[in-house]
């Protein structure tokens, strides 16, 4: 491993375990303190069937590859591989609402990682998952079972006094950022979905007559504030460069607005899933093409080595 691939891998590592510290201890409030409305079940079924693909998976993987799994070692080996499962697994039982059933939820968090191991594509001689594994669980989840909904935007602050529901997004917003500063280097997604967003919300009001305080409403919410830092950039799934990273969170405001204006609800997992799953389009179309190109130019350098030696 080169030293900037270490480096890389360090800061990964580095940003996993603390967003797993985090989310952990939101959750942890979320029931205790904060006015989370589901079912204390809810978070460690969820997060237990995260555990349980990501490890069939990986065992998957290694029969077929004939490797050693990577949580083999020790503990710390394990909770390092498992730490990406965790951070899901919570993700999705924080914020989808299925009353008291918990079966909804073990489906979500169950194609959250299983969209891990099926859709992926080769990026700088990698193969990486193109799909927010948690926002694709929670969406697939919403098209497929009418009656769960997300987790209600009041129960985040429900139990907080005035200046609690003001500090505890300030904090998400301050965390999130030096999150995504320091370690997912993702800052930029958020720039261009914010920015989009707000150009989404003045091409509504104008175009369509949409209440602009309404359109914007919704950005204040602290679901949105959590899409904002904590999902929308995922680095395993959005681009590295700074001008891609824009375009991208832009892209998700943008689809956001079309289907807002369309009458269709859940608007921000929906966007997300499409723009990831037309990069991940992208993706492959660049690599075939490529890969055509490469073989083209193989073909006729044998042609010109041939007539050389005829």
């Amino acid at each position: 491993m080169t030293q900037k691939e270490n480096w890389q891998a360090t800061n990964r590592l580095g940003g996993l375990r603390r967003f797993a510290i985090a989310i952990t201890a939101f959750n942890i409030l979320g029931h205790a303190v904060f006015g989370f409305e589901q079912s204390w079940a809810t978070p460690f079924v969820s997060v237990g069937t995260a555990y349980f693909f990501e490890i069939v998976f990986e065992l998957l993987d290694c029969y077929i590859h004939g490797h050693k799994p990577r949580f083999a070692g020790g503990w710390r080996n394990l909770v390092d591989f498992l730490l990406s499962a965790h951070i899901t697994g919570l993700a999705v039982g924080m914020l989808l609402y299925a009353n008291a059933r918990l079966m909804p939820v073990v489906f979500a968090a169950a194609v959250a990682i299983t969209s891990k191991a099926l859709f992926r594509v080769t990026v700088q001689e990698r193969s990486r998952h193109f799909l927010n594994p948690s926002n694709f669980g929670i969406a697939t989840t919403l098209l497929l079972f009418p009656s769960v909904g997300i987790a209600a935007p009041y129960h985040f602050t429900e139990n907080l006094s005035h200046w609690g529901s003001w500090i505890l997004p300030a904090f998400i917003v301050a965390s999130g950022s030096f999150l995504n500063i320091r370690f997912t280097k993702r800052i930029f997604v958020a720039l261009g979905w914010v920015t989009g967003f707000f150009a989404q919300a003045v091409i509504r009001h104008y175009v369509f007559g949409h209440s602009l305080l309404g359109a914007l409403l919704p950005l204040t919410g602290v679901t949105l504030v959590l899409f904002t830092f904590y999902m929308v950039t995922d680095p395993a799934t959005t681009p590295c460069m700074s001008r891609g990273q824009f375009v991208f969170g832009a892209s998700v405001a943008a689809t956001y607005g079309l289907l807002v204006s369309m009458h269709i609800v859940f608007g921000f997992f929906f966007a997300l899933a499409t723009v990831s799953l037309v990069r991940g389009a992208t993706l492959y179309a660049q690599n075939y093409l490529t890969h055509t190109a490469d073989q083209g130019f193989a073909a006729q350098a044998a042609l010109v080595v041939a007539r050389e030696m005829a």
